[in-house]
């Protein structure tokens, strides 16, 4: 029998009529055997996330202040799912004893946790699944990394005798038995672990998007969906600002070859995004997506005959190390050298790297420009396609936009432009017209 691991977010169990979807969704296909679920989400646009009020509420409790109104408000939005579903279920053992480690301090990765335990404890018994604590099957060594291997043999082992159960998101437990919190993308990732455990043939996280899409929505309305995505691709999309799963997700079910389908709760029929290590077709256009951040500096350094004076580079980058300053990119000509870092990162260390540049350099000339947006037009396509830089190129001068830095790797995976802040959108909508609306 097939299996496949779903993984919900918060604003997919928010409340009882979306745990209903939930439901529907994973009794629809009996391969949906494994459920990691978040914490409750926002229900409006207005309203708190149950993760943010556990943290206020156990800080409110450290601080010896009165948080009985702030418990009884977490208490009421789990007892509100479990009457709205009507369960014959009762949360009140668990939340006297949440109460009781807020009141001896267990610490707030211990609070934080108890939103996707509780909503566990629910879920599992709507669905009639087996409930089994994370903490009990997903380990951290004592420096608060995972410990991947006693995870992995212990989970599978446990589930290896449970033929569906709900396993909650986002923490596991430290060698002292004291809870630990995963500290970006948790349930995302306690979803690829559990996937890579029981060697399921696909992980499945639903949220509320239908998949990726191939550029911003804020800046160009409703762009195409990115319909599949290598990992190579969406590392590169990643790094440069888009909103997608991050890379502690993906390692543990692309170490082992196993796609990821990207879904929306409110949408089960949209196709949504799969991830894959190699696509065995092309993707519709000749770019899987377009993602950018601004907030970036360039240094020019101007220097006759740099390029056969031996080590200059390295005393280059070393004047940024030193200062801990990390760069970007770093394009070259013969007798100039640009590096590309965050803005914000050179501004505390401006004098100390400029100073230590003419130290160990002697340049002819340095500049800084302050005003840099990185854009990166990604795509597998891309390496097949004649002529796509020149398409880039044309949008963008077409655009009235000008580039100020150009970067392409070997892979031939990715171009990256520098452009002024200001044409940031422009630029977007000139490469996305381009390649797509000029398609459809």
């Amino acid at each position: 029998m097939q299996t496949k691991v779903v993984k919900f977010g918060g604003s997919s169990l928010a409340d009882a009529n979306q745990f209903k979807k939930v439901a529907d969704i994973i009794l629809s296909e009996n391969s949906r055997r494994y459920v990691v679920p978040s914490a409750p989400g926002k229900r409006f646009s207005d309203d708190i996330k149950v993760t943010d009020m556990l943290y206020a509420c156990y800080d409110s409790a450290v601080k010896g202040a009165d948080f009985s109104e702030q418990f009884k408000a977490i208490m009421d939005r789990y007892n509100s799912i479990i009457s709205d579903l009507g369960l014959d279920f009762s949360l009140d053992k668990d939340f006297e004893i949440i109460r009781a480690c807020f009141i001896g301090r267990a610490g707030r990765d211990y609070a934080a946790s108890r939103g996707e335990y509780l909503n566990g404890k629910i879920l599992a018994k709507y669905l009639g699944f087996t409930f089994v604590d994370a903490a009990e099957v997903i380990f951290f060594n004592d420096n608060g990394t995972l410990d991947s291997d006693k995870t992995n043999r212990v989970l599978s082992e446990k589930l290896s005798y449970i033929e569906k159960a709900v396993i909650p998101g986002f923490y596991g437990s430290m060698p002292n038995d004291t809870i630990k919190t995963f500290s970006r993308g948790g349930s995302d990732i306690t979803g690829s672990i559990v996937a890579a455990a029981v060697k399921a043939d696909l992980y499945e996280n639903w949220t509320d998007v239908s998949g990726f899409l191939l550029c911003d929505p804020r800046i160009v309305e409703n762009p195409q969906p990115i319909v599949t995505i290598t990992y190579k691709e969406l590392r590169e999309l990643s790094y440069m600002g888009a909103t997608v799963l991050h890379e502690d997700a993906i390692f543990p079910v692309r170490k082992v070859g196993i796609p990821i389908n990207i879904k929306n709760t409110n949408r089960p029929e949209d196709a949504g995004t799969l991830i894959v290590e190699n696509a065995s077709s092309q993707s519709e256009y000749t770019i899987t997506g377009i993602a950018g951040k601004k907030g970036f500096a360039t240094v020019n350094i101007e220097k006759d005959m740099m390029n056969s004076e031996l080590g200059f580079g390295r005393r280059v980058l070393e004047a940024f190390e030193k200062q801990g300053v990390s760069f970007e990119h770093m394009p070259s000509g013969i007798d100039a050298m640009s590096v590309i870092v965050n803005k914000s990162e050179l501004e505390a260390h401006e004098q100390e790297v400029l100073a230590s540049l003419y130290r160990n350099t002697k340049p002819d000339h340095i500049e800084i420009d302050r005003d840099l947006a990185l854009l990166a037009i990604v795509g597998r396509g891309m390496k097949s396609q004649r002529g796509t830089a020149a398409r880039i190129f044309a949008a963008l001068a077409h655009a009235h936009v000008n580039v100020k830095m150009i970067d392409q790797g070997s892979s031939e995976l990715n171009i990256i432009v520098g452009i002024s802040e200001a044409d940031f959108k422009t630029a977007t909508k000139a490469i996305y017209d381009i390649f797509v609306t000029e398609k459809l």
